[in-house]
């Protein structure tokens, strides 16, 4: 058989590119399998391992909290290691989204999700982040992506956009009859039926409550007291303060940071605005070069290997991470781009040179 099988959402594509993209999914079918025959132990213990990586993520982040508590981590390297660690919970939430570890056991399967959102409370709930992603694999790049959307994919470079991009719910906040449109776009595509569409337009918006709420009011509040001393201030409370401090720096700030470095990477590595609805070809490009190691370094090399997520969802992301090198000379061979930095000129558009983007969003 000369191609993978296609996908019922591809059937509608040129015959070309649905044939590129089985071959591309069917090649790093090819690479997963070789590379499971070579490691039989690990791929026959898929539920362990993302349990192992769970709990050995949140032992590095209370261990650095006890580090630094105790005077002998200073504060930048908490911020950053613990950042790792977090990068690997996020991990871990994708692919319990997509239902790879502990798929018969709901018990342990919802208790890792709660976990992973706990130690990131500065993200959406992941059973609602469920609906969000895999609607982003189905509408990747138009009106309803919301999960891409939301996080400023297909905006205009700018002040907002790096804002939103540093500081998501103030990038909320600042434009919200823009964020209504997109969740109301997201729910006219993504519900079924009208009783799901007035679920959906009810838990959607919901979906950073109540632990961001938490989250970003501390943060913010630990700024304001910082500021406040800034300016000759006297704080009542110093043991309150200290404790705040310590929060912040062994999870707000890893948090911000994690999240802004995953975001940028994620908005800017997905295509919007002129693809055609299901071909995989235009949804993403990769990411390589050696200027993103620093933002890599805290999201797991997600420019590296989302791509190949995107053709073939199957694999978690350690095995994903294993075979990036073998599948991105597949991916290269075939036409998906690699390092295409036009995009933060064309906001994030596909084809369209920059004087001809037409009605860009700002």
């Amino acid at each position: 058989m000369r191609f993978a099988t296609r996908l019922p959402g591809e059937r509608g594509l040129a015959e070309h590119d649905a044939d590129q993209i089985a071959l591309i999914r069917g090649q790093i079918m090819r690479v997963g399998d070789r590379w499971r025959a070579t490691h039989p132990w690990i791929d026959g213990h898929q539920d362990e391992m993302g349990m192992a990586i769970f709990v050995a993520a949140i032992i590095g982040v209370l261990g650095d909290a006890a580090l630094y508590a105790t005077g002998l981590l200073p504060w930048w390297a908490t911020v950053l290691v613990t950042a790792l660690w977090l990068s690997l919970l996020h991990e871990i939430e994708h692919d319990l989204i997509h239902s790879m570890y502990f798929r018969t056991n709901k018990w342990v399967h919802n208790s890792m999700m709660l976990g992973v959102w706990l130690f990131r409370p500065s993200t959406i709930n992941p059973w609602v982040r469920r609906r969000l992603h895999l609607h982003h694999h189905e509408m990747s790049g138009t009106d309803s992506d919301l999960e891409e959307r939301g996080i400023t994919n297909g905006q205009r470079w700018g002040g907002h956009r790096l804002l939103g991009l540093l500081d998501t719910m103030l990038g909320y906040a600042l434009r919200p009859f823009h964020m209504r449109r997109l969740v109301h776009a997201y729910v006219a595509q993504a519900a079924r039926d009208p009783e799901e569409s007035r679920r959906l337009a009810v838990t959607t918006p919901l979906g950073y409550f109540p632990l961001s709420a938490v989250h970003y009011g501390l943060w913010y509040l630990t700024i304001g007291v910082h500021l406040y001393e800034l300016f000759g201030g006297h704080i009542a409370y110093p043991s309150a303060h200290h404790a705040l401090d310590v929060v912040a720096v062994t999870l707000l700030a890893p948090n911000m940071i994690r999240t802004f470095c995953l975001h940028f990477v994620s908005s800017n590595m997905h295509y919007y605005g002129d693809v055609e609805p299901h071909n995989v070809l235009q949804q993403t490009q990769v990411w390589t070069a050696k200027w993103l190691w620093p933002a890599h370094a805290l999201c797991f090399n997600f420019g590296g290997t989302h791509a190949i997520h995107h053709f073939l969802v199957r694999d978690p992301f350690y095995v994903r991470e294993a075979i990036r090198a073998e599948c991105q000379v597949v991916l290269r061979t075939h036409g998906v781009r690699f390092n295409d930095f036009g995009t933060f000129r064309r906001a994030n558009r596909f084809g369209l040179a920059a004087s001809t983007t037409g009605s860009v969003e700002v």
